[in-house]
């Protein structure tokens, strides 16, 4: 007898093998429904597989995880055999489910049009009115790149020849269609009958830009209609949000082809703003015992090799002069931290002067692929709020905690502590050419980190792989408007550095010790945050934080004087004012001041220039109506002091 164990703890026994599919049927024909794969001891299996041996098994839906996945696989699957159907001659690529839907990259003459995606999604369902059953086979590896070679589709044989020698080669055969796939997969098509292909994009093969571009559809899936409609309306407000529209229209930045790409020009509000996060963070991190630095954009090679990154990152940096024949190699600074560690080492410390914490506002540099950069989310050149604590091992834990107090005072204060989540990025021991090698000192690291996570009582979630090359790290991440999860801020901890820059303290014993260095930003870099903050507001900064906080609009000419009074007396307590003194009428400098999303619109005529007052506009509460100057100062001060954001 076959023993399985459900997730509800209960119970079942069967004579023989069963499959997955069939035992959901057993339990429930409305299970089996909408069953979209099964776990089976922990791993994540097709419907179709053959349970041989006592397991603990748990069959998952539409409502979870593994799920979606599945199922919104099996509509990748459907759009490769409709374009297959309408565009023969087009090459397949990969075809994955991602988050909040799926992709399909293909090779073909000229890419796709609206047009195409409307007669394509009209052919994806008369496939899923077909019925077609999804069936799993494998073959040895000849075999199936034969079998590849024979439907001319060569991205399928160049994956095929990449995958290791003992691995597992499958296909999923639907109708006429075949694909090289690894799955899980839905039974039939029947199942997905509420999709939308939302757009096109260009995407490099294998996401190298020295590889060919090739026409990637992207679309979603759902099992209900109600739901798709309410996923896309989601969709149309994310573009209303997307900072790399509204940024541009509000006036917040600029690109020009022949500065370069991932190089955006900040226009005077967008300088604005960073000018006002920067100095919010430097005065913050001051009050907090950080030391000020300002360190070189470049330094040479032989700064870099000290460090690892020439081994590590070289790839990712700007490099300047030719190895083969200059003396001095130079590079642009991907990071901060070996300057200054050199400042740090440029005198002997006691054990009674750590911690010592540095804090720059630092122009980095990365040589990011031209098909990764977005707006200001990745950038080329950017700047960050770096910092490092160099201290004793003994203060490690206390320090760590003082740097995520400082993350999440920041978070706070611009708005969206309630919008990030915490990952504990780690090494990954398969891959050791990426990180120092080390495999000791970083148990112990991973250890010391984990410990440090728990007391701090944070949710976390580990990511095996995306540690910094030299510790692990806390990394802060935040979702923009479409769903993708960016890291924004990191603390890392750092084994290895200090040895390799032979940085030392006097300790109580009077011999000379190793410090523990952590790696820290408060607010991250500040173009990725202006693109947050741009989505978060849907281009309506908090007024502390606003590039112009009031704009005020004279009714006609007659009251000129009086408005600039009134600007100078506000720009005196220190608020960011503007006068619209254009000879158009006060309804249309009204609608443009709404449309521009300042936070107040003090529109001034003669009854308030007899009074001494302003009519105000609110972007909150529309228009309230009169009040004296020197109350509206007051309110609007205490608003930016208080550091509100709603």
């Amino acid at each position: 007898m076959i023993k399985i164990t459900l997730k509800d703890g209960s119970q079942k026994e069967y004579p023989n093998p069963i499959s997955i599919i069939d035992l959901a049927a057993d339990l429930s024909e409305g299970l089996a429904r909408v069953a979209c794969v099964g776990m089976v001891n922990g791993e994540i299996k097709d419907l179709r597989y053959v349970i041989s041996e006592d397991s603990d098994v748990n069959i998952l839906t539409f409502q979870d995880e593994e799920g979606k996945k599945a199922f919104r696989h099996t509509a990748s699957h459907i759009l490769a055999l409709a374009v297959k159907r309408l565009f023969p001659d087009t090459k397949l690529a990969i075809g994955p489910a991602i988050d909040d839907g799926f992709y399909y990259d293909f090779d073909r003459e000229g890419s796709f049009t609206y047009e195409d995606l409307e007669k394509l999604e009209g052919e994806m369902k008369k496939i899923v009115k077909e019925d077609l059953k999804l069936e799993r086979f494998e073959l040895p590896r000849a075999e199936a790149i034969k079998l590849m070679e024979g439907i001319n589709e060569p991205y399928k044989v160049e994956l095929i020849n990449d995958l290791p020698e003992d691995a597992v080669i499958s296909f999923y055969k639907m109708g006429e269609f075949t694909d090289l796939c690894a799955g899980p997969h839905l039974m039939s098509t029947k199942y997905v009958k509420a999709f939308k292909l939302t757009h096109t994009a260009g995407a490099y093969w294998r996401g190298s830009e020295k590889n060919k571009m090739l026409s990637r559809i992207y679309g979603t899936a759902y099992t209900k209609k109600a739901d798709l409609d309410a996923h896309l309306e989601r969709l149309e407000e994310a573009k209303k949000r997307d900072h790399n529209r509204l940024g541009r229209e509000m006036g917040y930045f600029t690109t020009s082809e022949i500065i370069g790409q991932g190089l955006p020009l900040l226009t005077g509000k967008g300088s604005k703003v960073l000018q006002i996060l920067q100095r919010f963070v430097e005065d913050e991190e001051e009050s907090r015992g950080y030391i000020i630095t300002k360190t070189p954009f470049m330094a040479k090679s032989d700064l870099y090799k000290i460090s690892g990154h020439w081994s590590h990152y070289k790839d990712g940096m700007f490099v300047l002069g030719d190895e083969a024949s200059d003396d001095e190699i130079f590079a642009l600074r991907p990071m901060t931290c070996p300057f200054q560690f050199a400042i740090y080492n440029s005198e002997q410390h006691s054990y009674r002067e750590l911690p010592i914490k540095y804090a720059e506002t630092s122009t980095l540099f990365r040589n990011e692929a031209s098909g990764e950069m977005h707006g200001l989310i990745r950038v080329r050149q950017f700047t960050l709020a770096d910092g490092h604590i160099i201290c004793t091992p003994e203060q490690v834990e206390e320090e760590f905690k003082e740097a995520v107090d400082l993350i999440k005072y920041v978070m706070k204060a611009i708005g969206i502590h309630n919008d990030i989540t915490y990952r504990f990025s780690k090494w990954d021991p398969s891959n050791p050419d990426k990180y120092i090698d080390n495999p000791a000192a970083w148990e112990s690291a991973e250890r010391k980190m984990k410990t440090i996570l728990d007391h701090l009582d944070i949710a976390y979630k580990e990511a095996i792989g995306e540690a910094a090359f030299y510790g692990p790290k806390l990394d802060v991440q935040f979702k923009n408007v479409h769903g993708k999860e960016d890291t924004i801020i990191t603390i890392q901890l750092d084994f290895a550095l200090a040895e390799r820059f032979n940085m030392t303290y006097v300790d109580k014993d009077g011999e000379k010790k190793r410090p523990f260095i952590i790696h820290r930003s408060s607010i991250g870099c500040y173009e990725r945050t202006l693109a947050m903050l741009i989505e978060k507001y849907a281009g309506a900064l908090p007024t502390w934080m606003a590039p112009v906080q009031a704009k005020i609009l004279p009714i006609s000419e007659k009251y000129h004087d009086y408005c600039a009074k009134v600007a100078k007396d506000m720009k005196r307590r220190g608020i960011r004012v503007e006068v619209d003194y254009r000879a158009e009428k006060i309804g249309y400098k009204i609608r443009q001041g709404r449309m521009e999303k300042h936070p107040y619109l003090l529109i001034i005529g003669e009854k308030e220039v007899e009074n001494n007052e302003v009519a105000v506009r609110s972007r909150k509460n529309g228009d309230e109506g009169a009040v004296s100057l020197d109350s509206f100062i007051e309110r609007i001060t205490s608003e930016i002091d208080s550091l509100a954001t709603e």
